[in-house]
């Protein structure tokens, strides 16, 4: 579990203070850094920090809500992501969840904070990491969470849409909450970035969860938002929101985020071909890698790789602290092209040191 003690290790990649590090590659952030718009949005509402921010995250929900095709009312903004699964957690308080790994190692800290311990799927390195059918028979009544990270985080990995819909209609009949990461979907490759959103029905225990970060490079100014169509579930989540916890620039960098369409093109477009790029030449290599569907890739079969990296100022994400996985395994961002070919060329320096 990754708890964060001050004084102690830090658990995710992004890392950056404690070491010199000239390229990040240890966070999948968009490479081509946040927009324009976004940074003067987020300047400009800096002068009205005098005041309270909105408490209901009213415009930004309202955006949010045209955009998806839903109701504002199914909307909950909050401070990152992370806290929408920590407050997910504390709602439900589930006693029986199944969660699969390697997966983000937050949903294990948060269902701990609640007295819950998973039971743990294994994703099997054979099949390469894959989710498979397998995973509807240990949804059972008792079940009442399944946590699913699609594209899965370290992996890359999209959940198969036929499987995917069996899981819903399997989570339907159970009665289980199927909590839903899609963080990285927009990042993913077209053809398999569908979210299950449009396939909600009024009353689903679905709590789909999405963020700013990754998308718009919004990482320092943390602002995430969920999509249930449970209304119980929503109240209840409500009544564990501190006041006040979207800040007023954060609130106007989503809503001006939301209009960089062109912005999400050019990414989809650099990400496609710098993937391209970091596939073919890290094969040959050598190195064993995970064709994953987002915009990081698993590397495996490399001991000392980070440390012989972090040498040299690169920083990639050791995922030697994810179950299922071991101190060869590493993740790495796609970034631009000039920073791609300076990974490119340290891993062929490191290797021939």
């Amino acid at each position: 579990m990754a708890v964060l003690i001050i004084g102690e290790g830090y658990g995710h990649g992004g890392d950056v203070y404690k070491n010199k590090i000239r390229l990040d590659f240890s966070v999948n952030i968009n490479p081509l850094g946040t927009p324009e718009a976004v940074q003067t949005a987020a300047a400009e509402a800096a002068r009205r920090i005098a005041a309270y921010p909105d408490p209901y995250c009213g415009a930004l929900r309202q955006k949010l809500a045209e955009m998806l095709g839903v109701e504002t009312r199914d909307i909950l903004c909050a401070n990152g992501a992370a806290e929408l699964i920590f407050q997910f957690a504390l709602a439900l308080k589930p006693k029986k969840a199944l969660l699969p790994v390697p997966s983000f190692s937050e949903y294990e800290t948060a269902l701990a904070a609640v007295g819950c311990v998973p039971d743990f799927y294994s994703l099997r390195r054979e099949n390469g990491f894959a989710l498979t059918d397998d995973i509807l028979d240990k949804i059972t009544p008792e079940t009442e969470l399944l946590l699913l990270c699609s594209p899965n985080n370290p992996t890359g990995l999209v959940v198969d849409w036929a499987l995917l819909t069996k899981i819903f209609a399997r989570c339907r009949e159970t009665g289980t909450w199927l909590f839903l990461d899609e963080c990285f979907l927009e990042l993913a490759d077209a053809g398999k970035d569908r979210s299950l959103i449009p396939e909600l029905r009024e009353g689903d225990r679905v709590f789909i969860l999405r963020a700013f970060t990754k998308l718009y490079g919004m990482a320092g100014i943390r602002l995430g938002y969920s999509v249930c169509k449970n209304a119980a579930m929503n109240a209840t989540l409500c009544r564990f929101v501190q006041p006040w916890n979207v800040s007023t620039p954060a609130q106007a960098a989503g809503e001006a985020a939301l209009d960089c369409t062109d912005f999400v093109a050019e990414t989809r477009g650099v990400i496609s071909r710098e993937k391209k790029f970091l596939l073919r030449e890290l094969n040959a290599l050598g190195i064993s890698v995970l064709p994953g569907d987002a915009n990081y890739l698993l590397l495996s079969g490399e001991p000392g790789l980070y440390e012989a990296l972090l040498n040299r100022e690169i920083l990639i994400r050791n995922c030697a602290n994810y179950r299922g996985l071991d101190s060869g395994d590493c993740r790495v961002a796609v970034r631009t092209h000039e920073e791609n070919k300076a990974l490119i060329a340290a891993l062929r320096e490191a290797r021939h040191a």
